[in-house]
């Protein structure tokens, strides 16, 4: 009877373990770190989610991960449950509000200026057209160094902005110098045409996990980010992306 029931709890903790695929994972369109293809997901850190679940033997496929503009999934993100966003950039203000897995890659966000501008002081750019993502660390930068909501055009995404950029309807943009480069090339809008005014800030990106999401889950996907950067594997990866 005892051997009965140690086997059948043994099964029952083992059907309900924890899986990386209990998790709902969610990104935006911010390559070349994540964007859409040809109706695939792709971008370094989809390759990278891939691989480091791969490493701890429950792989996620990219096929799982849902794209939304990066608001929604933000407000997803601090409501649960378990829900894995990426790429996010760490900072202070966001530290306390989820659970973190990373570095992933250097991020630096920057302010571009059509207008050959370049500022030394924050307190400057209060006094531009600012375009930025609704809950993007662009924003929330721009917010810390006390630029006022009024300076600021909200979009919902950055290719819009871009194209107000160029066109002159909007003085600067604040976001993710890798990514708006990017964006411009795909847009068939020059980069050499802005200058970055203004450095906000420099980091890494993380996958940032809510809050309610069990520590095992956390230390799991950590486990296998270090492995695969242990292994080269996530070198590999980053220079598929230079």
């Amino acid at each position: 009877m005892r051997v009965l029931l140690f086997i059948c709890m043994f099964f029952s903790t083992s059907i309900f373990a924890n899986n990386l695929n209990d998790l709902n994972y969610i990104t935006e369109s911010y390559p070349p770190f994540n964007y859409n293809e040809n109706k695939e997901l792709k971008g370094l850190s989809i390759d990278v989610l891939e691989a480091a679940t791969k490493a701890v033997g429950e792989p996620v496929s990219r096929s799982k991960v849902k794209l939304q503009p990066w608001a929604r999934g933000y407000d997803a993100a601090l409501k649960g449950p378990k829900v894995a966003l990426f790429a996010t950039t760490r900072t202070e203000e966001r530290e306390p509000k989820f659970k973190w897995v990373g570095p992933i890659i250097a991020t630096k966000v920057v302010v571009f200026s059509n207008k050959n501008v370049t500022v030394s002081d924050p307190s400057e750019l209060g006094k531009y057209k600012i375009g930025v993502v609704r809950d993007d660390v662009g924003e929330a930068l721009l917010k810390k160094v006390g630029v006022p909501a009024s300076a600021m055009k909200v979009s919902p995404g950055a290719d819009l902005l871009i194209k107000q950029l160029a066109a002159g309807r909007i003085d600067m943009l604040a976001y993710e110098q890798s990514v708006a480069t990017y964006l411009m090339k795909a847009a068939n809008v020059d980069p050499s045409k802005f200058n970055v005014a203004y450095t906000l800030s420099e980091g890494q990106l993380y996958y940032s996990l809510s809050s309610d999401t069990p520590d095992e889950y956390v230390n799991k996907l950590q486990k296998g980010l270090d492995q695969i950067s242990q292994s080269g594997e996530l070198d590999k990866i980053k220079s598929q992306y230079q």
